[in-house]
């Protein structure tokens, strides 16, 4: 089998019964748990029985909880491994927001920067309240790189969309209470072959459902949590093209002496 636990997990989802995703999101949210516990006390710990437990094993198309258990066990031996290895510039760069972040995947925010940076446009969504951080991240963006576009608060222009390409990437703000405008964005960014990089508080919304990447945010209800997430991804891609990120400020810093804009 060449996918992933997160993977197999992500396209089996929609079909699982009510308390196989329970268990399905447990072992997404909780791996280490996942690849040591038997069945009983996943059970016990996702709120069903260990019937269900099994059940979701061949509901997988697996051949049984041990398949299961051996397919979450690499995975979570290969991102400790990941993280351990992860460079201590990115743990620097996040010490100041810890307090709003969930733990971040550096594999998954390395691959959404590299998306980012790629690209040949990116595309950020963001509806009602999540527009404020889309709009911080379409501003901070648009200093490092050209091509950056950003939705409307209540909704978005199909006849914006539409130029969405294969090499394009499309950053989506899904949080509770999640807004149709926001898995739309995402469906029609997949059918056009987008890269979808979803900012949202669980890998199985229904947006972190069908994209490419995930990054979680920590306490979704405050700000702070977007925000930092944001800042990281915009630290992250500043380091990682720091040679264009740079002949792109000094230029925009000559424009805003130019125009006066900056009192200081």
């Amino acid at each position: 089998m060449n996918q992933s636990f997160k993977e197999l997990i992500k396209h089996k989802f929609p079909d699982l019964s009510r308390g196989q995703k329970k268990v399905a999101e447990f072992l997404v949210n909780f791996m280490e748990k996942g690849s040591l516990y038997t069945a009983g006390q996943i059970g016990k710990e996702a709120g069903v029985s260990e019937t269900t437990v099994i059940r979701l094993a061949y509901a997988l198309g697996l051949n049984g909880f041990s398949d299961l258990q051996e397919l979450m066990r690499k995975e979570w031996l290969s991102s400790t491994e990941s993280k351990e290895a992860a460079s201590k510039p990115a743990a620097e760069e996040k010490k100041p927001f810890n307090e709003w972040l969930s733990p971040v995947d550096e594999k998954e925010l390395s691959q959404a920067v590299d998306a980012l940076i790629k690209s040949d446009q990116v595309y950020i969504a963001g509806f009602r309240e999540s527009h404020t951080a889309a709009y911080w991240l379409y501003y901070k963006m648009n200093q490092l790189r050209n091509h950056v576009l950003l939705s409307f608060p209540t909704g978005f222009l199909l006849e914006t969309l539409c130029n969405l390409t294969s090499a394009s990437a499309v950053v989506v703000f899904s949080l509770p209470r999640y807004t149709k405008e926001a898995l739309e964005v995402a469906q029609q960014a997949k059918k056009q072959g987008a890269k979808v990089i979803a900012i949202t508080d669980r890998r199985l919304s229904p947006v972190g459902q069908i994209a490419d990447i995930t990054l979680l945010a920590g306490t979704t209800e405050h700000i702070l949590s977007l925000l930092a997430l944001s800042q990281i991804v915009i630290s992250s891609m500043q380091k990682r093209d720091e040679k264009t990120a740079g002949k792109r400020q000094e230029y925009l810093e000559k424009l805003y002496a130019e125009q006066g804009i900056f009192l200081e």
